[in-house]
């Protein structure tokens, strides 16, 4: 195996054509792994090629080169992801205390460039483009601007409108609703960049920054006088009032010998506990402050840094005297003559510009992106968080500028001059280059040094671990990288929203047509001579011509048609949308309470696009993980140590349906106690003073025995192992508390050191103190301190690090721990090979668990080994020339011959739920990719640790340089998948995949090939590889890059997308994506500011998504198409009395109608079906995730279903206009008041009512969810309708009065109203009762289950029937007078649970349909079933054999009194004959009513039901968080009277009881009771003699399984008690 295969030359560089391509078979099919071990492995050996590769290229063009500015530039950071060498811009020179050059002064000596304000707008709109913006925003949907038309139409008085200015009302209305609900949404966001951009720094005042103009105002400002140079801004004034009272003075200085951050106070009031540190406290000792936010809290900007009032206040040349002999150093030029006015200075964030000198101090947050000109530390290193960046809490170090670092007042930066030309603004968060040109002091020759991204902190950081720093602002505002990488704020529409244009066009046309028709026919019916309109329509005419009248009738038939484009829609729209953001945001399973968070919508009108998610584009940190490292398992000496399970085992254990084997719960419990037997082994053995049991993660019993064990030659390998990791680190430890002094807390670079550490810490190495010539550690209780004599560091390319050290007994030793490919190649020659297979065999075990794993080796070094390496060592690092390359060369030296000592593997701990979450997503048919800015490694590891890359994948890694090779391998990678699955399919109905239905691709990609791959002329390649795959994850990419892959997917496939993340590097990708999910954290997130969605957990996404999104869309859309179906019917009944009134534009209905129709009458049935509507109960959705693929392949709302709605809507009208029409023109009816039912307002009556009942009525029929809501709405509109003709008539008009009295007393009336909405109605109750019973979909069958099956009982949904017989349980004399009880009621704790020995156990009558037995019954009070328990999948056809549960467990429950309840009764004072209750259906406590638990100890305070048979073997298992709930099937019958729960003390006459047919006689041993069910019980056997209850051979009922079956289900009865105990 190549991982193992030892280089027994690695300096031997080969490049070959077969190596370069050896990733692609001779068939041009790309080579694919599958394990997680065999993907890590295979990502190193690409990049170690890589690597070779590069260094004979730089190897062979050595001579032609020009310069190694170039060189400098790529080895800057060695662990920057990909790179962009073609930045575009100009580049831009900061100058300090150096003159601007005359090119780039303007005629009045001011500078040309002019660089953007420091302060940022996330928000869309200003007050100024508020009311512009939002109308252009609105007006993009083509229906507002249809509306706009109409309103101007109709203020003229030709066309015939009834009320021109009512008309307005509804556009000004939607339009003003939509612009307060966008200013709420982005005044929120200003509030924010407000509090970013108000956050308090402090810059160097009175000095002058020659970058920026003398008067940098606007011709606006200056002609008003505004903000004149110089003048104290009144928000500037109010910070430094605020902080003028506490008065420190700061020393910046750096300590002499040590790595120091010295801080001197002089406090006005005296008062030295404010001080910040005391002189001379260690880098480790500085307390590191956890909790920080984005933007900076308040109490934080008050107390971070407090500055006396008064200009001069905060000075530092009171106590930096100017002396004249010391010698220059660097840029500072000591005979420089300065002014001495140069004063620290607290300012805004936004008023920092280009070329300011700004102070950063520890837990400060960094106001721009500014280069280390100084820090406090001695070493010039400062340590950053990038919390709010990528999510990492890890500690990340810089470093300042080597010229600039002997920098420490006011004084001295007034003193020296220099250049730094730096490269433009551009968006990689991980590459800068910059140099610094300044010409030394002393020699007066002209330098330089380079400036990379190790010299530069970005905005948003938060500074660490260091004292102070001095910086210099290089890029502010919109030119920050973070900012770069945010982008605008996007408008989002969605896109049933985006259809919904087309819809509106349709109909559009359809009006056009319907309008042209009727102008064209009124102006040839105008013109014919012969018609009676000449006698009865005299002078009606707007005008003489025909050609003019018919043009004049097709703008009212535009205005009297206007309803089939309903403007009501976009109003009930944002009503609907705005009642859906609120019940997701009051959905308490969504609630996260250790932030205190809901679920917050802030984008409301895109909820119905989380119905149709096809892609989820995930962080890794922070969103998946908790950025919290376990360390889990170890190998020593071939013997692997630890108990724990990943969550990738139990995914794995799951898929192979071993779920009892891994049942978390009962893992839980078993590692509690092989945990604490482990703690007193070692306590028992040393002494650890800085033990953190509660800490401890490594659990092996095994391990402390050994330890223990002195006789044992595995004793010193352990100790040997453990001695490397307390040793071999670049970890910072701190006491936090003076209380605790052995309360070690450890800062590292990365996690993964802080675990191992911490580990070695907990086992009994601990790590104690780091100075720069000790390390002190503890073994096993005793002390040793070794002599730090090299760190050679780690980095992405060599993939290890090491460090070399004097031991106590003065040895060197090199300790080594590193990536065990890298490490296996410099195992030494005679290197135990047994050794070297038993730690791989486990290293590959641990990491098919997704544990990220390391190994641990060492040698011991000569003295005259170590002197000639120190100086080849030295000699590379003073290179000027390729140093990092002679430095690679160096190290290579020394790091040969090791000896393996273990290995180490790590848990980077998920979120609580994410396995289950993908796995529920992936069955929904969901694919997700993870794009994160780790390693490729890191990223493997997550993806199997969370399920996402399983082991039946074909994992492929593409990991090319060039474009050509990303080509070859991406075409490879399509020649694969085309020979195991066919040509691609781009329908739409292969749209969202099946887990398990065909073989399974994944891709693994970092940053350089992605980069190729997202190039013009591959992404087409690299978008039909990837969406063939279930899952991608690409490694190393920048937030650009990010919001690129998001936006290949969404337009390259139309495929709906979802981005979330929790960092500001995620913003980007959060905006670019249809949905943006933003997680909260403790501290306030970037991402969640600029998402359209925040919660708290990443599991949170499924019932998002699932529920919420799916009950979204499938409302919208039967909202949608319901809207149009009801303005179609009321519009067209019109355009047929077109037709018999010479089409001149009358009005069929009453005005008023007209008005409320949409208003009143038919508005609220399709708001409420929208708002209320749910096809499914959430856990049905939740049980079956494959409904969801009907969203992603939008089958919910498609133009068909628009079409059939318009087409229904067109045959009803016809319906409701003709059958009145026929009943008038056949015989007309008088009233039984003598009237003629004969005018237009009675038939128009007549045809608005039946119209109106119709679409009601429809709309109800479409509903799939009928609550009071729904029948009050869908009812009550059509009742307000006739309401309102009742009322209306009443009141004098020409044209509706006494209609209440004409219509409502006429059969006519009521039948042809009748008649038309049966007739109406009727095909299309058909077409849903055939299509629902012969054809359904899986929702029908799933719906079917719910209201007739039993999926409510296997979900543990109790029926609403029973709730209601179930609300008297307690209503009993024993529950409310507990105190009147004799004394033979008192309980006797005769053994657990008070159940007597020679107790039978119940058992049903009759079995149930898979042969197991009925659930025993539950008893009466006290107790309550155990809570363990899990229940089987939705799909399981059939119960598991009866099994008992684990020993474990009954050893626990055993051994804990608490668990132990007394019953009620004693059974010693029970006669034999003494019945027991039946079974309980369900069981609920008191509180479930709204009721108080009775005044009673006994009774269980804990709501507990059944959710499985006791004979289940997983009944003691709790349930996975994502898992289904499926309860074992009850007895039919249940109990409902009080005294079936109420004991009988003494034995009743024999002839009370009646004996069930077929049972067989009564006895002394089995007697029923009157209210006798199936699950009758038997009662106890009183003999003496007897000590086995379980041996006693009782008669068995009908159907009952045997006694002996008895004797193995017998724990299982046990355990099953879900009501009050009664023995």
């Amino acid at each position: 195996m190549s991982l193992f295969r030892r280089n027994a030359h690695p300096n031997d560089e080969l490049d070959t054509d077969d190596e370069i391509n050896d990733g692609i078979d001779p068939e041009l099919r790309l080579r694919t792994v599958r394990t997680a071990a065999s993907t890590i492995a295979e990502s190193i050996r690409q990049e170690q090629r890589a690597e070779r590769r590069k260094s004979t290229r730089r190897k062979g063009s050595r001579f032609f080169r020009r310069g190694t500015e170039k060189r400098r530039q790529e080895t800057a950071d060695s662990d920057s992801p990909a790179t962009q060498p073609n930045i575009h811009g100009r580049r831009r020179n900061v100058y300090v205390n150096v003159p601007l050059p005359p090119d780039e002064k303007d005629n009045h000596g001011e500078p040309i460039i002019r660089y953007a304000r420091n302060k940022v707008r996330t928000s869309k709109y200003t007050i100024v483009t508020f009311i512009p913006r939002n109308l252009y925003e609105q007006f993009r949907r083509v229906a507002n601007l249809y509306f706009l038309a109409l309103v101007v139409v109709q203020v003229f008085s030709i066309f015939g409108a009834p009320s021109p200015q009512t008309s307005a009302l509804p556009l000004i209305f939607i339009l003003t609703v939509t612009a307060i609900k966008d200013g709420i949404e982005d005044y929120r966001r200003a509030l924010l960049d407000d509090e970013v951009n108000n956050s308090a720094a402090t810059k160097l005042g009175n000095w002058r920054n020659v970058n920026q103009p003398t008067d940098p105002r606007n011709w606006f400002e200056k002609m008003l006088g505004l903000n004149p140079p110089g003048k104290v801004t009144r928000g500037v004034r109010r910070l430094r009032e605020k902080e003028a009272g506490e008065g420190k003075q700061i020393v910046l200085s750096k300590a002499g010998d040590g790595r120091a951050s010295v801080s001197t106070l002089n406090v006005n009031d005296g008062n030295s506990e404010m001080g910040y540190y005391g002189a001379g406290r260690k880098l480790e000792d500085i307390q590191s402050v956890d909790s920080h936010s984005y933007p900076p809290p308040q109490e934080a900007r008050g107390t971070v840094m407090s500055w006396g009032a008064g200009s001069a206040s905060g000075s530092l040349t009171a106590y930096q005297q100017s002396i004249r002999e010391r010698p220059s150093v660097g840029v500072i030029d000591y005979n420089r003559r300065t002014s001495g006015l140069a004063r620290w200075e607290r300012t805004l964030w936004k008023k920092l510009e280009v070329g300011d000198i700004v102070l950063l101090r520890e837990n400060e947050q960094v106001p721009a992106d500014i280069v280390v000109l100084s820090t406090s530390d001695p070493d010039n290193m400062c340590y950053l968080e990038t919390k709010n960046l990528d999510g990492e809490t890890n500690l990340k170090p810089r470093k300042s500028v080597r010229a600039t670092s002997s920098i420490t007042s006011e004084e001295d930066i007034e003193r020296v001059s220099f250049v730094l030309d730096s490269e433009p603004p551009h968006a990689n968060l991980y590459l800068y280059h910059g140099v610094l040109r300044y010409t030394d002091p002393s020699s007066g020759e002209q330098k330089q040094e380079s400036v990379t991204i190790n010299e530069l902190l970005l905005r948003g950081c938060t500074i660490r671990n260091t004292a102070w720093i001095i910086g210099l602002v290089v890029f502010t505002g919109a030119d920050s990288k973070i900012m770069l990488n945010g982008g605008d704020t996007p408008s989002k529409r969605s896109k049933i929203e985006k259809e919904t244009n087309f819809n509106v066009i349709v109909n559009f046309v359809l009006l056009m047509l319907m309008c042209i028709a009727s102008g064209i026919l009124n102006g040839y019916f105008d013109s014919k001579g012969d018609t009676s309109a000449k006698f009865f329509e005299v002078d009606s005419e707007p005008s003489s011509s025909y050609v003019l009248n018919a043009v004049v009738t097709f703008v009212s038939c535009l205005i009297a048609f206007q309803n089939i484009v309903p403007i009501s829609l976009y109003i009930s729209i944002e009503i609907v949308k705005t009642i859906q953001a609120f019940f997701i945001s009051q959905d308490v399973d969504m609630y996260y309470k250790p932030f205190d968070a809901a679920c917050t919508p802030k984008t409301w009108n895109i909820s119905d696009d989380l119905g149709q998610i096809e892609y989820i584009f995930s962080d890794k940190t922070g969103t998946l993980t908790q950025n919290v490292m376990e360390f889990q398992k170890c190998s020593v000496n071939g013997i692997a140590y630890g108990e724990g399970v990943t969550e990738a085992q139990r995914g794995a254990a799951k898929r192979e349906g071993k779920v009892d084997a891994m049942d978390p719960q009962e893992e839980d419990i078993h590692l509690q106690v092989l945990k604490q037997r482990m703690i007193e082994k070692m306590s028992q053995t040393f002494k650890n003073r800085y033990a953190q049991p509660d800490h401890l993660t490594l659990i092996s019993p095994r391990l402390a025995d050994d330890l223990a064990d002195r006789s044992s030659p595995q004793r010193q390998h352990l100790i040997e192992f453990f001695r490397a990791l307390a040793v071999c680190h670049s970890v910072l430890s701190e006491r936090s508390d003076s209380a605790h002094p052995f309360h070690l807390e450890y800062k590292a670079e990365s996690p993964d050191e802080a675990a191992l550490v911490a580990a070695a810490r907990d086992v009994g190495f601990p790590f104690v103190h780091k100075a720069k010539d000790a390390i002190d550690i503890e073994v096993m209780g005793q002390p040793e301190r070794y002599i730090p004599l090299q760190l050679l560091e780690f980095n992405s390319t060599r993939k290890r690090m090491s460090v070399i050290v004097r031991n106590p007994q003065g040895q060197i030793v090199l300790y080594c721990k590193g990536a065990d490919s890298v490490i296996y190649q410099r195992l030494a020659a005679d290197h135990d090979p047994e050794l070297k297979a038993a730690t791989a065999r486990d290293m590959e075990a641990f990491a098919n668990g997704g544990l990220r794993t390391l190994c641990i080796a060492s040698r011991v070094m000569s003295e005259q080994e170590y002197m000639d390496w120190v100086r080849v060592y030295e000699a590379a690092t003073n290179s000027i020339t390729d140093r990092d390359e002679e430095i690679d060369k160096a190290n290579e030296l020394v790091e040969h011959s090791l000896r393996i000592l273990g290995a180490t593997a790590l848990e980077d701990k998920l979120q609580e739920g994410v396995p289950e979450a993908i796995e529920t997503l992936h069955q929904a048919g969901i694919k997700l990719w993870i794009l994160t800015g780790d390693k490729v490694q890191t990223a493997i590891e997550i993806g199997f640790s969370c399920n996402l890359l399983k082991s039946d994948m074909e994992i492929m890694i593409l990991s090319a340089e060039t474009s050509a090779a990303a080509r070859l391998q991406i075409e490879g990678g399509l020649n694969k998948i085309a020979s195991v699955l066919g040509p691609p399919s781009l329908s739409l109905n292969r749209r969202g995949f099946v887990p398990g239905a065909q073989a399974a691709f994944a891709v693994v990609i970092d940053g350089d090939t992605l980069r190729h791959a997202l190039s013009p002329e591959l992404k087409q390649l690299f978008l039909t590889l990837s969406t063939q795959c279930e899952t991608v994850v690409c490694c190393r990419v920048s937030p650009a890059q990010k919001a690129m892959v998001v936006n290949l997917v969404k337009e390259g496939r139309n495929a709906m997308t979802l981005s979330i993340g929790d960092g500001a590097n995620d913003v980007a990708m959060i905006q670019e994506a249809n949905i943006g999910c933003g997680l909260l954290g403790h501290e306030g997130s970037q991402a969640a500011m600029s998402a359209d969605y925040a919660f708290g957990q990443f599991r949170f996404l499924t019932k998002l998504l699932l529920v919420h999104g799916r009950w979204s869309y499938q409302r919208v859309a039967d909202m949608h198409a319901n809207f149009f179906y009801k303005n179609v019917i009321w519009t067209f009944a019109m355009f047929w009395f077109m037709i018999f009134n010479s089409f001149d534009a009358t009005y069929l209905y009453q005005y008023t109608f007209i008005l409320l129709y949409n208003l009143v009458f038919t508005s609220l049935p399709v708001i409420a079906l929208g708002a209320f509507d749910q096809d499914l109960n959430a856990k049905a959705a939740l049980a079956f995730p494959q409904l969801y693929i009907r969203g992603i392949r939008g089958l919910e709302y498609t133009r068909l279903k628009f079409w059939m709605y318009m087409l229904d809507g067109l045959y009803q009208s016809a319906v409701v206009f003709f059958i009145p029409y026929f009943t008038w023109t056949l015989g007309l009816a008088i009233s039984w008041n003598g009237k003629t039912i004969e005018s237009l307002a009675d038939f128009g009556t007549t045809v608005s009512v039946a119209a109106i009942i119709c679409a009601n009525t429809y709309v109800g029929m479409n509903t799939h969810y009928w609550t009071v809501i729904t029948w009050v709405i869908v009812v009550g509109s059509s009742v307000v309708m006739l309401a309102w003709i009742a009322i209306y008539s009443l009141f004098e008009s020409i044209d509706f009065i006494d209609e209440v009295v004409i219509l409502f007393g006429e059969l006519t009336f009521w039948t042809a109203v009748l008649v038309s909405v049966v007739i109406a109605l009727g095909p299309r109750f058909l077409v849903k009762f055939f299509k629902s019973t012969y054809w359904p979909l899986d929702k029908d069958i799933v719906r079917e289950m719910w209201v007739l099956g039993d999926l409510k009982d296997r979900l543990g949904i109790q029926h609403r029937r029973n709730r209601k017989k179930q609300a008297k349980l307690e209503q009993t004399p024993m529950f409310h007078q507990p105190h009147i009880r004799s004394e033979s009621e008192i309980s006797q704790p005769d053994d657990e649970y008070g159940t007597p020995l020679t107790y039978t156990p119940p058992t049903s009558r009759t079995p149930m349909s898979d042969g197991s037995p009925r659930p025993t019954a539950p008893l009466m009070a006290g107790e309550s079933p155990r809570p363990e328990r899990i229940a089987p999948d939705l799909h399981e056809s059939k119960r598991s054999p009866i099994a008992s549960p684990t020993p474990s467990a009954r050893a626990q429950y055993n051994a804990s009194p608490s668990l132990q309840r007394l019953s009620y009764y004693s059974a010693s004072n029970i006669p034999p004959p003494s019945p027991l209750p039946e079974s309980n259906r369900y069981h609920y406590t008191r509180s479930q009513y709204g009721g108080t638990e009775p005044p009673m100890s006994a009774v269980s305070h804990s709501s507990v039901s059944y959710n499985q048979p006791p004979t289940s073997p997983t009944y003691l298992s709790p349930p996975p968080s994502a898992s289904l709930q499926v309860p074992g099937q009850r007895s039919p019958r249940a109990t409902s009277h009080a005294e079936q729960y109420e004991m009988r003390v003494r034995s009743p006459p024999q002839e009370q009881w009646a004996a069930h047919p077929g049972d067989p006689p009564p006895s002394a041993y089995a007697i029923h009771t009157p209210m006798a069910t199936e699950d009758s019980f038997v009662t106890a056997h009183d003999d003496p003699g007897v000590d086995d209850a379980y041996a006693y051979d009782a008669y068995t009922p009908t159907g009952v399984e045997p006694s002996h079956q008895q004797e193995e289900s017998w724990r299982s009865s046990t355990y099953s008690y879900s009501g009050p105990h009664a023995l």
